[in-house]
């Protein structure tokens, strides 16, 4: 990683552990709809432990144990962490979510083929290089058992807010201190080159709706 990347990643943390601090429960208390679609597809194949990769404060983790998965969830802010296992034990729920802060830059915790779930919602357009995305899936690849599936939502290059960010180059674009990375069909199959493509759904979330791809892939 090339010293402008690194800064660009230290500067992405930082805006996410002051945007947490200031606002707890950035996000909102109510789960995603790919976390609503994650459980469904989840329980449907029988698997009851998830790892959520950037989880912040964690209202779809939540969600998740709600819905009687165990799940550890991950994510670069302490602050962000730290919310959630203050909710999980408000809720009773400290036996079924577990957090540990970890930046995704980094290879996975989890050995070899011993995970059976992944979610991600809005985790992969982060200010990620390609490289570093391609290695992330990867890692996710890694593992993941055989069969075992991955679900993650995105935002879509069809959003209309996608023009109010300005290009950072290598396919990243920045709003209001936040870089991210906006999807169109043909960079989610690239990405998702070799799994087992299950479905992948255009989608509108938020009470002034953006544009999403919701992606469920499995390990071959």
């Amino acid at each position: 990683m090339n010293t402008g990347h690194v800064e660009l990643a230290r500067a992405q943390q930082e805006r996410w552990e002051t945007a947490y601090a200031r606002q707890p429960q950035l996000h909102g208390a109510e789960p995603s709809a790919a976390a609503h679609w994650a459980a469904e597809t989840f329980g449907a194949a029988g698997i009851d432990d998830v790892l959520e990769l950037g989880a912040g404060h964690g209202r779809d983790a939540l969600f998740l144990a709600r819905q009687g998965f165990s799940v550890h969830a991950t994510d670069f802010s302490e602050t962000a962490l730290d919310q959630l296992r203050q909710q999980a034990q408000r809720e009773g729920l400290d036996d079924r979510v577990t957090a540990a802060l970890h930046d995704v830059r980094d290879p996975l915790p989890p050995a070899d083929a011993t995970v059976n779930a992944v979610f991600a919602n809005l985790l992969l357009n982060m200010a990620f290089t390609p490289e570093e995305l391609r290695g992330l899936v990867g890692e996710i690849h890694r593992v993941l058992r055989p069969g075992g599936l991955f679900v993650y939502a995105v935002w879509s290059a069809d959003d209309p807010c996608a023009a109010n960010w300005q290009e950072l180059g290598g396919g990243l674009s920045v709003h209001d201190g936040f870089a991210g990375r906006f999807f169109d069909r043909a960079r989610l199959d690239e990405l998702t080159k070799g799994w087992q493509a299950i479905d992948t759904t255009p989608y509108a979330e938020g009470p002034k709706p953006h544009r999403m791809w919701r992606v469920t892939v499995a390990k071959r």
